[in-house]
C-alpha cells in the first residue's frame, strides 16, 4: 500500500506575504503583479492573518476606502485555520471544503509560514500534474 500524499508534497513553497502595516494599494499591487488570490499576513514570520481576492473585491467596492489609508491589520481575517506540512492532501482537502476556503497557508512546528495549498494543487493532483 502507498503512502498518501501530504500537504508538504503539493504546496507552493516560494510564499508571497503581507505585513498588517502594509496598505491596500500594496495588496492590490502584489495580487496584479503576481496573479495571486491568496495573501498571507505575517507578523515576523508567524502567520497573523490571509486576505484573499474575495475579501479585495469586498473592500474595493466601499466607496469611503482609500488605498493610501486602508491598512492589512484592518482588513485581513484574523488567525486563518493552518495546516501541517505533514497533512494528508485528503484531509486539507475536507478542510476547505469545510470551511469553503481557497487555501490554507502551511506551517511549521514553530507557526512559520512555510508554504501554502490552493485550490488550483488540489486540481493539479486531480488532473495527475500534481
Amino acid at each position: 500500500m502507498t503512502e498518501a500524499k501530504t500537504v508538504a508534497d503539493i504546496m507552493t513553497r516560494r510564499v508571497i506575504f503581507l505585513r498588517e502595516e502594509d496598505n491596500l494599494s500594496r495588496i492590490v499591487e502584489g495580487m496584479e503583479h503576481f496573479g495571486l488570490r491568496h495573501l498571507p499576513v505575517l507578523d515576523g514570520d508567524k502567520l497573523v492573518g490571509m486576505i484573499t481576492h474575495r475579501d479585495m473585491l469586498k473592500i474595493l467596492s466601499a466607496a469611503d476606502r482609500r488605498e493610501e489609508t486602508t491598512f492589512v491589520a484592518s482588513i485581513m481575517t484574523r488567525d486563518p485555520i493552518s495546516v501541517g506540512p505533514g497533512t494528508t492532501i485528503a484531509e486539507a482537502a475536507r478542510i476547505l471544503i469545510r470551511a469553503r476556503f481557497g487555501c490554507l497557508p502551511v506551517v511549521n512546528e514553530n507557526g512559520n509560514v512555510i508554504g501554502i495549498v490552493t485550490e488550483h494543487d488540489f486540481m493539479k493532483v486531480l488532473a495527475g500534474e500534481g
